[in-house]
């Protein structure tokens, strides 16, 4: 935890003292800021699971899309609603999904949060359980910070969001967003390949990508499965999902304020 006092865990590199008050881009300080721990039966079928996945939802986030699904939680700007900052309550809320009958313990937009993650990790493995610890993440990733996540982490979910610089300047203020996230979908697939399930065909070891399709950027998308074909394996499994719907702040922009047509995701597909 000590590396929040002058945090450089995510490529923005802040060098911000969380623990000061003079939080840096994702402005969350040192505490743990859960928003919400519940199971979730909505995920990929692999990670969900017969019973879903336990996930534990971080606020803030070390992108701003301005298209974000999740915005009331990730907005770095204003409150936002941290239903759970004392670790006890983390590990009872988590153990009462587990005694439900939850395999996994999914954390949602943990790259701003990893050193709360571990802590988190630690406890549960404190009090007895040992379930599948899925990494849920927008691929905006620090190598260094992943490769001490080895052995850690069971199930790496990451965004692969853009190819193009210019969308991801744009559109999620992180115009090396491609560069960074390549370097992380490979650092992920070298420490646990392809997914592998169990026999309930729950996702227990490996690597799912997601990618979204936004309206009227074919070519983003094409070029992103491209390098996941010839860069990384045609073996990794790709979640590619239609389900965007434009959020209020997008609604009269050129092209998020409409949802992705049958053509655009047939053409993707």
């Amino acid at each position: 935890m000590a590396i929040l006092a002058n945090c450089t865990i995510c490529p923005r590199n802040c060098h911000s003292d969380r623990y000061s008050g003079l939080h840096g881009y994702c402005n969350a300080g040192a505490g743990f800021e859960v928003s919400s721990i519940c199971v979730h039966k909505g995920e990929e079928p692999p990670v969900s699971g017969l019973s879903g996945i336990c996930n534990v939802f971080f606020n803030r986030c070390n992108l701003q899309c301005n298209y974000c699904q999740n915005c009331q939680i990730s907005t770095n700007s204003g409150p936002v609603n941290s239903r759970y900052n004392n670790l006890n309550d983390i590990v009872a809320k988590i153990n009462q999904c587990l005694d439900g009958g939850c395999k996994a313990l999914g954390f949602v937009s943990p790259s701003h949060m990893v050193p709360q993650m571990i802590a988190i990790i630690d406890a549960i493995h404190k009090s007895g359980r040992r379930p599948v610890i899925v990494y849920n993440t927008n691929s905006y990733e620090k190598i260094e910070v992943l490769r001490n996540l080895e052995g850690i982490i069971d199930v790496y979910i990451p965004d692969f969001k853009y190819s193009d610089h210019e969308l991801a300047g744009g559109l999620s203020d992180a115009r090396d967003y491609p560069e960074v996230a390549k370097k992380a979908v490979l650092e992920m697939f070298r420490q646990k390949g392809a997914s592998f399930t169990d026999e309930d065909g729950q996702a227990v070891s490996g690597l799912i990508i997601r990618h979204l399709v936004i309206p009227g950027q074919v070519n983003n998308s094409l070029n992103v499965l491209r390098f996941i074909a010839t860069g990384l394996s045609v073996k990794v499994h790709v979640s590619l999902m239609s389900q965007y719907h434009p959020m209020p702040a997008v609604r009269d922009h050129s092209f998020l304020g409409r949802t992705v047509n049958a053509e655009e995701y047939g053409e993707v597909f």
